[in-house]
């Protein structure tokens, strides 16, 4: 039976070496400026020196990015948990990774991914070269290994090929989790309503119940803003919301090893929010609507609880109805249909 399992899995190797080897994939016919196109109100995007945005380094990546080559048994993709018509989040409130593995946190958008100074909900990796590590090496996730992803890469002619035109080098672990981190930089969302009511001058574009709900979230009386403000709607902050007095997960506190860090969690954005439930780090909240409800009634206790600003709101049935088709606006439809980020 050993034998029948190596033999048959040499066999699936060979066969999507081949016919990934003899695949040639055109470069994406978009010039960089449209790739990397910043919109109005929003700040230049920073690259690390090695890893400035190309076109090739961006197709290289896109590939990587939607290619089940990088799990250990060719079984899923980065797109398996962050899926473009989802502003690239997942569906569940844990993604399912090898061997039927469920994940230990909501997947979270990649929604303005340049832009983020830390990631994983925990805030322990620096940056997103070094993020790509992550779901590679989790037994959960791909399972697998940077280095034999590198010698599976060298299997395929046009990976090397690809490889060489994008760094000057063939696919070694630099390059796999360079051009990945490329491509997602490209990840920018800025034209939902909100954006073409706030930054291109279309006074229109908000519906009156948005623009009172607007009023809510940037008031003193619902203190949104506090944590999700700013052009990306998050100040990138570790907090505890009162979610659960107990929580299963440690958060930040896993890394730090800090008492005070315990069920703390970095702050998300709400860009495109509407599409990206399930909510909160365990995807324990369904709907919008619930997630208005939890912050209105003040969330359970907790010692690590902001309750500076989480605590009962007050709002009303209208007021919470308001806030919700303001979270709605800032959904991109473009971002969420753009055909660029399509396999």
């Amino acid at each position: 039976m050993k034998n029948l399992r190596v033999g048959l899995g040499f066999f699936v190797t060979a066969l999507c070496v081949c016919l990934i080897g003899c695949r040639k994939d055109p470069l994406v016919q978009v010039g960089a400026s449209q790739l990397m196109a910043i919109p109005a109100g929003f700040p230049s995007i920073k690259f690390p020196t090695g890893n400035e945005f190309t076109q090739e380094r961006w197709a290289l990546g896109k590939r990587l990015f939607f290619d089940p080559i990088l799990s250990n048994t060719y079984s899923i993709n980065c797109a398996s948990c962050h899926m473009p018509q989802n502003a690239f989040s997942d569906t569940v409130a844990f993604s399912i990774g090898e061997n039927s593995l469920k994940g230990k946190q909501n997947a979270p958008s990649l929604t303005n991914i340049a832009y983020h100074p830390y990631f994983t909900r925990a805030g322990g990796v620096p940056t997103l070269e070094m993020q790509i590590l992550v779901p590679i090496q989790e037994h959960d996730e791909f399972n697998s290994n940077i280095v034999d992803l590198a010698e599976r890469l060298m299997q395929v002619p046009s990976y090397v090929e690809q490889a060489k035109k994008a760094y000057g080098r063939v696919p070694d672990p630099f390059v796999i989790t360079r051009s990945i981190a490329n491509f997602e930089r490209s990840f920018i969302s800025g034209n939902s309503k909100y954006d073409q009511y706030k930054f291109q001058g279309r006074r229109n574009a908000l519906t009156e119940n948005e623009k009172r709900g607007e009023e809510l979230f940037f008031s003193d009386k619902t203190y949104c803003s506090s944590c999700h403000g700013g052009f990306n709607f998050t100040n990138y902050a570790f907090e505890n919301n009162g979610l659960f007095t107990k929580y299963a997960d440690s958060g930040r506190m896993r890394l730090t090893r800090i008492e005070e860090d315990r069920a703390l969690f970095k702050v998300p954005s709400l860009r495109n929010v509407e599409v990206t439930g399930p909510y909160m780090h365990d995807g324990s909240i369904k709907t919008l609507e619930q997630v208005v409800t939890h912050y209105n009634s003040g969330g359970e206790y907790h010692k690590n609880k902001n309750s500076s600003l989480i605590k009962p709101l007050g709002l009303s049935n209208q007021e919470q109805k308001d806030l919700v088709a303001f979270l709605k606006s800032l959904t991109d439809y473009d971002f969420v249909t753009n055909k660029n980020f399509v396999n």
